[in-house]
């Protein structure tokens, strides 16, 4: 206590002190006058400012401390606060003085703070110029991409020459980061002094020619701001850049994606041709000379063949689709979406659809593409239909989009389902929404022409909602589809007519009031009347309603004048003092034009033809047509207007430009060989399918160089897997004579050689395991290696091929174990399929690798191997036994007199295929005859249906009639629900199938068995134990108790306690496998396998009883 004593009085009296300054102050300022308004202001501001001055205060403070700990604590303090937006621009003083600290952390910050606030204070900024200058020189790649990055951000025209020196010396840096910046610094550069043009040009075409690709998007992105136009700069990049984008940053491939889309359309040939192509082939004009039929035949019939750069293309980019990022996949789908041929564009829907599982942000600009697409090609989302679906939680404008995009998939086939989800969005809380889903009704009922009637009754009913807003929505429908067919549909008129009353909206009452006026001749009795009433409340209504009763009038007046020629008048007064100028010019042109006197020109005479002309019906089109004209994914298509910078995609040419353009020479050394160099080549690997030099020339569409180097190297290895010491280093065009020259050394060398490769295969007999992995590892290496060339180029691939086959062929034939010889060509002949993608790779022009040499043992193990995907032998067999359990349909009491019972016959469907046969046995029990019998289909679950069978005229007394019925279950056991008619009476009936009749059996291996079941393991099996099993059943017992359950196929089993069974379901032919494994103490377990959950477990319900009675 008494050492705290000083220091509580040495802070009483600091405070004394304060509080005494404090009072002196206070004093001063009532002694002063009072101050003006300016100086409050003033007063005020200073207030406010003064705790964030403090807190700076202490910054700087801290900031010219001598620690780099408080300054680093202090630029992470200040870093913080541009984060958070708040303005630090007074600090740049503080700050600028720390640019030269030795401290790396320091100066990343301070470097982060220059970049914000360079442009802001520009010339404390220029104090430090020569500082940056020397950062470009630091050791540190960051501190180097840093300093150019705020030497850049200094927009001062002053500097631009010390900036344009900086990034020709920053694109030579070693480090891929630095020569990124630089690209980026050119943007800058050029948009603060575009006269810099042509020297930022060369120093883009030199960084185009960087193999790294952290460097590529961002040269692109500079090529695209600064020379787009310049598509000759990428001509000799094309192939690198195509290899590189699946390993460039996210940001990069898009702007890479981009840019190629446009290139790609300016130098290759439109793929959309070939189907033009095939069908110019079948047409054939009868007139036409034989010559000009040559001529066409040679110049218009000649079949597309894709560019194999265009293929490069599409090959490379199509892994995309599975990317992260939403961009990217937009931008790949656009790609293909503008350049792929029709066939290859589906590929895109998946990946699409994807997307909507994103935030709604990204869900508007991808579902505004996909309507986009929809109205060209409805094939590539159709299997997706469900997708689009609308949910309760999705925004109006999402839902609006989605319901388009129904729209315009909707189609013959699935309209039925299309329009009851319809009907379903017009009962949503969400006016808006539901007046948007009545509109597509209205547009499939005018697109789709045998569902009109139906979307009419609909639409009419839809006039007894309460809702005013689904009301109007439907009268403007309804008239826009009157127009199409309104002969047939005068009773809607009529309908319409007595709801005007009930109508508020504006906009529904003209229409109603248009259509009686434009067919007045079909309602002649109401018209008048509905005029009668529009003359009573004329001054209350609308505008749009007050020009839709002119118009009335004037049409009755010419059609009917007997009875609404004072009307007509009334109305004509009315109108001539109305507040509104546009009733009054109405209504003076129209009594001139109607009601003829001196004054009126010759235009009364076609009054009638004016105002009763037939009007063409109205065109119901999508709000997205016309938009296909933008390229997809970008800001254009978006807004449907042309935004600025929006680069239009050029048409295709005519005439491919030359493909050349695209090769890159490669100087290659000339080498010197010797017998040396020949025998330490049978110990390297085929070291060139990775080299460096391969990625310039492995895209070579012409095939003269890369072309020669490929064949050499696989010439090698192919000889090297042989024993033989041949060299084929020559072009094609001297390769016959190399391999007379190569055949002569073989000779000579051919009792050295033999003994090496005896004692080699020796060696490998006596370890079979290691050799077998080395080889596999070496065939697994070149499948590897040829699968790479080949998305580099497919004529390269071509091209090796036949310029290995014939050394190949001379060396093969100058062995003398024939054996030997076909057991080392099996297992390659087996390789040549491409594991990438099997869909865009010729399986028949593959070149591969094999391996060195081979053993026995090895030889025997790939000889069974197989790449193909061929399913197991499983099919559909005759069933075993078949049930005569009939099941009652129909009563006698309840049929008066008409009884029916159905039974399985378990017999494949003649209706078809997803169908389950039902015979239907129909008796006659009463004493009269009875006519006319029929099924008529009831209210079916969805996807159900029912084939009807031929009505029976006539049912003598005691007579039975049996007849075929097809039903498909969808895989449900939901009863189908029908009507049995006769000429009298109508008999509501229904089958429900018992899950055992909705299977087909099949017959397969115990072994496929097996495998099928190992898939389909976890959710989709159903196990139950079963008590009470007698051991010293049979077989035979087994198999009768379960096929008098359901109709499943005995599958052999190599294990008596085992038996197992399977089936198809006959809607998905989903397997269904049963199998049942007896144990001790009268027990067995049942384990079913199917696909369909529902199925399973209904099944294994119905099974257990059986089986537990023994």
């Amino acid at each position: 206590m008494e050492r705290g004593f000083p220091l509580i009085v040495e802070m009483d009296a600091t405070k004394a002190v304060k509080n005494a300054l404090v009072v002196a102050n206070k004093l001063e300022l009532t002694l002063n006058s009072d101050p003006t308004l300016e100086e409050q202001k003033l007063t005020k501001i200073e207030k406010a400012s003064t705790p964030f001055t403090s807190g700076n205060e202490d910054l700087k403070q801290m900031l010219e401390s001598n620690k780099d700990s408080s300054k680093l604590e202090a630029m992470k303090r200040i870093v913080g606060m541009i984060a958070t937006g708040k303005n630090a621009s007074e600090l740049f003083p503080a700050v600028v003085k720390n640019v030269a600290s030795k401290n790396i952390e320091i100066k990343k910050l301070v470097y982060v703070y220059l970049v914000r606030y360079a442009e802001e204070q520009q010339d404390l900024a220029l104090l430090s110029i020569s500082t940056f200058q020397r950062a470009l020189k630091d050791p540190n790649q960051l501190i180097r991409a840093s300093a150019l990055r705020v030497l850049s951000s200094i927009r001062v025209p002053i500097i631009i020459p010390i900036m344009m020196l900086a990034i020709k010396e920053a694109v030579a840096d070693l480090s891929p980061y630095v020569r990124k910046t630089a690209a980026h610094a050119i943007q800058k550069l050029y948009s603060l002094d575009p006269e810099h043009k042509e020297q930022l040009i060369e120093i883009i075409e030199r960084l185009l020619k960087d193999k790294s690709t952290l460097v590529a998007g961002s040269v692109v992105m500079a090529f695209e701001e600064i020379c787009p136009e310049r598509i000759d700069l990428i001509h000799k990049n094309y192939r690198k850049l195509c290899n590189l984008l699946v390993d460039v940053e996210e940001w990069g491939q898009v702007v890479i994606i981009h840019m190629l889309t446009r290139y790609a359309r300016t130098q290759f040939v439109n793929p959309w041709k070939m189907d033009d192509a095939i069908d110019g082939m079948n047409e054939k004009t009868f007139y036409d000379s034989e010559d000009e039929k040559k001529e066409k035949n040679n110049a218009e019939m000649k079949p597309y063949v894709m560019d194999p750069d265009h293929r490069l293309l599409l090959r490379n980019i199509k892994p995309l689709l599975q990317s992260r990022n939403t961009a990217v996949v937009l931008a790949v789908a656009q790609l293909y979406w503008h350049l792929a041929p029709k066939a290859e564009v589906g590929i895109i829907a998946k990946a699409l659809i994807r997307l909507l599982r994103s935030h709604r942000e990204v869900q508007y600009i991808v579902l505004q593409n996909i309507a986009t697409m929809s109205l060209q090609s409805k094939g590539i989302f159709e299997p997706y239909l469900k997708s689009f679906y609308i949910r309760s939680t999705d925004p109006t404008q999402i839902k609006t989009l989605k319901l388009e995009i129904l729209t315009n998939l909707a189609n013959e086939a699935n309209i039925s389902v299309i329009l009851r989800e319809f009907q379903t969005y017009v009962k949503s809380q969400d006016k808006q929404f539901a007046a948007a889903a009545i509109q597509a009704i209205g547009r499939c009922a005018t697109n789709i022409t045998e569902v009109t009637d139906t979307c009419l009754n609909g639409l009419v009913y839809l006039l007894s909602n309460r809702d005013d807003t689904v009301v109007a929505e439907s009268v403007v429908v309804i008239k826009n589809l009157l127009q199409t067919q309104s002969a047939h549909h005068s009773e809607i008129i009529k309908h319409m007519a007595k709801l005007l009353d009930s109508i508020s909206v504006p906009m529904a009452r003209a229409s109603i009031l248009w259509l009686i006026g434009e067919y007045c001749e079909r309602v002649p009795k109401i018209a008048p009347d509905v005029l009668r009433k529009m003359a009573k409340t004329f001054t209350n209504e609308d505008e749009i309603v007050k020009l839709q009763i002119l118009n009335l009038a004037a049409k009755l007046f010419l059609t009917n004048a007997k009875q609404t020629k004072l009307l007509t008048q009334y109305i004509l007064n009315l109108g001539k003092y109305d507040p509104n100028y546009d009733i009054r010019d109405r209504t003076r042109f129209i009594r001139q034009l109607i009601v003829p006197n001196e004054k009126s020109g010759a235009l009364s005479k076609y009054a009638k033809r004016i105002f009763l002309a037939e009007k063409p019906a109205p065109v119901l089109e999508s709000p997205f047509k016309g938009r296909d004209r933008f390229q997809l994914g970008t800001l254009s298509l978006t807004l449907n207007t042309k935004a600025s910078g929006y680069l239009e995609l050029s048409d295709w040419p005519e005439v491919a430009p030359d493909p050349s353009v695209r090769n890159v020479e490669v100087i290659e050394p000339v080498a010197t060989w010797t017998t040396a160099q020949k025998k330490s080549k049978k110990e390297q690997t085929s070291e060139s399918f990775y080299s460096d030099t391969e990625e310039v020339p492995s895209g070579n569409a012409s095939g003269s160089t890369s072309s020669s180097s490929e064949s050499e190297s696989e010439s090698e290895s192919d000889e090297k897997s042989e024993g033989e010491i041949s060299t084929s280093e020559d072009n094609s065009t001297s390769s016959s004579s190399k391999e007379e020259s190569d055949s002569e050394e073989e000779k000579q060398d051919k009792p050295e050689k033999e003994s090496k490769h005896k004692h080699r295969r020796d060696k490998l007999e006596k370890k079979p395991t290691s050799s077998s992995a080395k080889t596999e590892k070496s065939a697994s290496s070149a499948t590897e290696s040829s699968s790479t060339e080949e998305s580099s180029s497919e004529s390269n691939s071509e091209s090796a091929s036949e310029s290995d086959s014939e050394p190949e062929k001379a060396v093969i034939s100058k062995k003398t174990k024939e054996e030997e010889k076909k057991t080392v060509k099996e297992p390659s002949s087996k390789r040549e399929v491409s594991l990438l993608d099997l869909s865009d790779f010729d399986t028949g022009t593959a070149s591969v690798v094999p391996p060195k040499v081979l053993s026995p043992s090895l030889v025997a193990d790939l000889q069974g191997l197989t790449l193909t995907s061929s399913s197991p032998a499983i099919e559909v067999t005759s069933p075993a036994f078949v049930p005569m359990k009939s099941h009652e349909l129909l009563h006698r009491m309840s049929g008066k007199g008409l009884a029916a019972q159905y039974h399985f016959p378990r017999q494949p469907c003649i209706f078809g295929a997803k169908m389950v046969s039902v015979q239907i046995m129909l008796t006659n029990t009463s004493d009269e005859k009875i006519e006319s019998i029929h099924l008529k289909e009831g209210k079916l679950p969805l996807g159900m249906q029912v084939h009807k069978f031929e009505s029976i005229e006539s049912l003598e007394p005691e007579k039975s009639i049996t007849v075929p019925l097809g039903i498909d279950f969808c895989d449900s056991t939901q009863a189908a629900n029908f009507q049995l008619c006769t000429k009298n009476d109508q008999f509501s009936v229904n089958i429900q199938p018992p899950v055992g009749e909705l299977l087909l059996p099949v017959t397969m291996s115990e072994s496929d068995f097996m495998k099928e079941q190992g898939k389909l393991s976890g959710m989709n099996e159903v196990t139950a134990v079963i008590n009470g099993t007698s051991q010293s059943t049979t077989h035979q017992s087994i198999v009768q108790k379960v096929l008098n359950i359901a109709n499943l196929g005995s599958v052999p089993s190599s294990q008596q306690s085992i038996h197992r069974f399977a089936a198809k379901t006959v809607h998905s032919t989903s397997l269904v496998l049963v199998t049942l494994e007896l144990k001790e103490a009268s027990a067995a377990q049942l384990v079913i396998n199917s696909e369909k959950m529902v199925i399973g477990s209904i099944l294994l319900q119905e099974l257990k009883p059986v089986m537990s009675l023994g």
